[in-house]
């Protein structure tokens, strides 16, 4: 079955727009669920996992260790924005897409394709994509990494899962339209068309 198409199929015009550049109001309440998602986490793991302070550790006489860790910890984050944005794309690719362009906005990175309609099914994989696909990798390095690294881990998957929050957005409101819809995403805006 075809995921995407390179060209607009008779009959369909658009149904929707979605751009969280400039529509302020949607961009604000989706990074504020970011937000209390990314406090809710730090919350959880300082109180049932393991304190904070095993990141930092202000009395330990060797300051390395600590320095060492904030340092990959912020290595890391920065590579999983990249691997985030790589992630969509290996997945466009796999459902047919011809054409990527990456770029960031200064509030978001992105990747999209101008040239591209996906089905619904595809385009929803697409966007969860990065948050399955590195949820999957950091639950289990929590589990087997030393407690002093757990932080460094937990912030990842924090970023992974507040990260998220626009392309959780962008699922919860396609899946409630058409099932015949399809899906241009530039990678800053979402045009979404139907069968009239």
């Amino acid at each position: 079955m075809t995921r995407s198409y390179t060209k607009l199929p008779e009959g369909y015009s658009q149904h929707a727009h979605i751009n969280l550049q400039t529509d302020k109001k949607t961009a604000l309440r989706v990074n504020i669920a970011a937000v209390i998602i990314m406090l809710a986490m730090f919350i959880l793991a300082h109180f049932a996992i393991a304190p904070i302070t095993t990141l930092f550790d202000p009395d330990a006489d060797d300051l390395l260790p600590c320095l060492l860790r904030v340092g990959v910890l912020l290595l890391g984050y920065f590579a999983y924005i990249i691997l985030h944005e790589l992630t969509h794309a290996a997945v466009m690719k796999l459902f047919g897409a011809k054409k990527l362009r990456f770029g960031f906005t200064g509030l978001y990175a992105f990747a999209g394709s101008e040239e591209d309609y996906f089905d619904k099914l595809s385009y929803i994989l697409v966007a969860l994509a990065p948050l399955i696909v590195w949820g999957i990798i950091f639950t289990p390095a929590l589990i087997l990494i030393p407690r002093d690294w757990f932080w460094v881990v937990w912030f990842w998957q924090v970023g992974n899962i507040a990260g998220s929050a626009g392309d959780l957005y962008v699922v919860g409101r396609t899946a409630g339209m058409p099932s015949d819809i399809l899906v241009r995403d530039t990678g800053v805006e979402m045009f979404v068309y139907s069968r009239q």
